[in-house]
């Protein structure tokens, strides 16, 4: 059994051939849209359907495994959960990278400056990547 075998199991996630390779994709990727991997799974199974695609990462992002970074502007990248952190993207190119900031502070100043109870941390930032600066 590989570790992305193990991956599935451990998070009582039925081990399909299709599944294996979106968590593949993902795991050697990290930030992918639906049609990346689409297209990156095709040429393992040229016989997969959108459909299919979707369906699994659904059924992945229900049981808490793959998270949905929703980029303004952009189609949603999908990415592995893993310990808590922001993103930033380059508004020219789209390259996401993960980014650790302390959002626990950020989040207790909002509830505070708002009276809102925070349920959920997510932070986008965007700007231009070193290699879109550099020109």
């Amino acid at each position: 059994m590989n570790k992305f075998e193990q991956l599935l199991r451990v998070n009582h996630i039925k081990v399909t051939p299709q599944r294996l390779r979106i968590v593949e994709e993902l795991y050697g990727h990290v930030h992918m849209s639906i049609d990346e991997l689409y297209q990156a799974i095709k040429k393992k199974f040229p016989t997969i359907s959108l459909a299919t695609i979707y369906k699994n990462i659904n059924a992945m992002i229900e049981k808490g495994f793959i998270l949905e970074v929703q980029i303004p502007n952009q189609k949603s990248k999908y990415e592995l959960v893993k310990p808590s952190h922001s993103h930033v993207v380059c508004q020219t190119c789209g390259k996401v990278e993960d980014i650790t900031l302390d959002l626990d502070t950020i989040a207790h100043k909002a509830a505070n400056l708002t009276h809102y109870q925070i349920k959920e941390e997510a932070l986008v930032l965007s700007g231009l990547c070193p290699a879109c600066k550099a020109g």
